[in-house]
């Protein structure tokens, strides 16, 4: 993007840019500047230093702050050695003067987009390690499957086969994903995942193989697919099951020839990646019904890993609690240390039919809405009634005792839908409002 108040400027600079097959937009002021890059993202921004309202050091300086990855080079006729270090302590990659030299300005966009290049890169770097390696996805278990399951992994990743991953939903499919990619010879390049059954039908050949500028209403600038972005990484097709059969040829022939075309392209482009796929579904039946290729299976699954779920290693459960519960409170800044014997034994008797991600949505609860620092069975209550009614240090002592767990575990089962609530336990909407009142309950 070309920033600078006078016309003339502005469209030159764009002339000469546009040469060097650089797609340009102009702006006449910071202030809409910062209005075109809420809606789309830039490489370089030249940008003038004196304009009326939001002048060039100030926008460098807010474009620094928010989109760390664009470089700005500052431009004006009055150079002086103060403005080019004011530029560069605000964040500014080079100093202009005018006018310009076109053949120098070609050299200046080619440094700086792999100054950019290099920016993305970094910035990827960092994001892996924090996802992969910062804690709140670590891989948790220490029962016999899932050891099995860490030595599977580390056997597998150095290869380049293609993997697929099977288990339920909840499962921590994903995190086997980016275990892989990061035990691989490709642990420096990106790890790209893509949810197959997010992406709407007609935008997912879009969103994986980019598309050429004009090739449908709406493509104004070319676009990268995720494959592209991929490249030396791994991609990663999450609930692989869902995507159509015409994608499934797409992709195969991918795998097959190393060779993609974007959307509206005629140029065949170079795919350099590894292939893990995930899916809950039965692929075998998929693929007896007619809704799933037999060659693509084949192409995605050279190695299989299926993921247990929660119920086929309950020995995990008190870990993953734990860990849950202090992430939890350190998140929310909550005085909770622990889960009490009677309460961990209703959630390792609970089948978790959500796996990882309903345990750790009901622990989250229990430590956002308790009022002790130690969890007791009273607040998993709804996981298995009868378990919690039938341990002893949560027997009710008096029929006033009875009468609040009773309520809450009705108020915690209606979601404190005070009308349905209130319709369980047979009594009006302001009999049920005193009780909470005069109990102090909350939800």
């Amino acid at each position: 993007m070309v920033v600078d108040d006078e016309l003339i400027v502005r469209e030159s600079l764009a002339a000469w840019l546009e040469k060097e097959d650089v797609i340009v937009d102009r702006a006449e002021s910071g202030e809409q500047a910062m209005d075109l890059m809420e809606r789309d993202l830039y490489d370089i921004l030249f940008v003038d230093i004196k304009m009326p309202g939001m002048g060039g050091f100030a926008l460098v300086e807010k474009v620094k702050k928010t989109y760390p990855t664009t470089v700005s080079v500052i431009m004006t006729a009055y150079g002086t050695v103060e403005h080019a270090v004011q530029a560069m302590k605000l964040g500014a990659n080079d100093f202009l003067v005018k006018p310009f030299d076109p053949e120098g300005l070609s050299l200046l966009v080619t440094k700086l987009l792999e100054h950019r290049r290099l920016l993305e890169e970094t910035q990827y770097l960092r994001d892996e390690i924090t996802r992969c390696w910062g804690g709140t996805d670590e891989i948790i278990g220490r029962s016999k499957v899932m050891i099995d399951l860490f030595d599977t992994i580390m056997e597998i990743a150095p290869s380049e086969s293609s993997v697929l991953i099977l288990g339920e939903t909840g499962t921590g499919k994903e995190l086997i994903a980016r275990a892989i990619h990061a035990h691989s010879k490709r642990m420096g390049g990106p790890f790209v995942p893509i949810n197959c059954g997010a992406i709407p039908e007609t935008l997912i050949e879009s969103e994986v193989f980019g598309h050429e500028k004009g090739s449908f209403t709406g493509a104004h600038r070319p676009k990268k697919g995720l494959i592209e972005v991929a490249e030396r990484g791994t991609l990663f097709l999450d609930e692989v099951g869902e995507i159509t059969q015409k994608m499934q040829v797409d992709l195969l022939r991918v795998l097959q020839d190393k060779t993609f075309f974007r959307v509206g392209g005629v140029d065949p482009m170079h795919a350099e990646f590894r292939l893990i796929s995930a899916t809950h579904r039965d692929l075998g039946q998929e693929i007896a019904q007619g809704r799933f290729r037999q060659d693509f299976f084949y192409r995605i699954n050279v190695i299989t890993l299926r993921v247990p779920p929660l119920r086929e290693r309950k020995e995990d459960i008190p870990l993953l609690a734990d860990y849950f519960l202090k992430r939890v409170a350190r998140e929310t800044n909550r005085q909770v240390d622990a889960i009490n014997d009677s309460a961990m034994k209703i959630l390792t008797d609970h089948d978790w039919p959500g796996n990882i991600r309903e345990l750790e949505n009901v622990v989250e609860r229990a430590v956002v809405t308790s009022r002790r620092r130690v969890i007791g069975p009273d607040a998993f209550a709804y996981l298995n009634p009868s378990s919690a009614y039938q341990q002893t240090d949560s027997q009710p002592r008096s029929l006033q005792e009875a009468e609040i767990l009773h309520i809450r575990r009705i108020l915690d089962e209606e979601d404190w839908n005070i009308t349905r609530a209130a319709k369980v336990l047979d009594v009006d909407r302001s009999t049920l409002h005193k009780k909470i009142r005069k109990f102090g309950l909350q939800p």
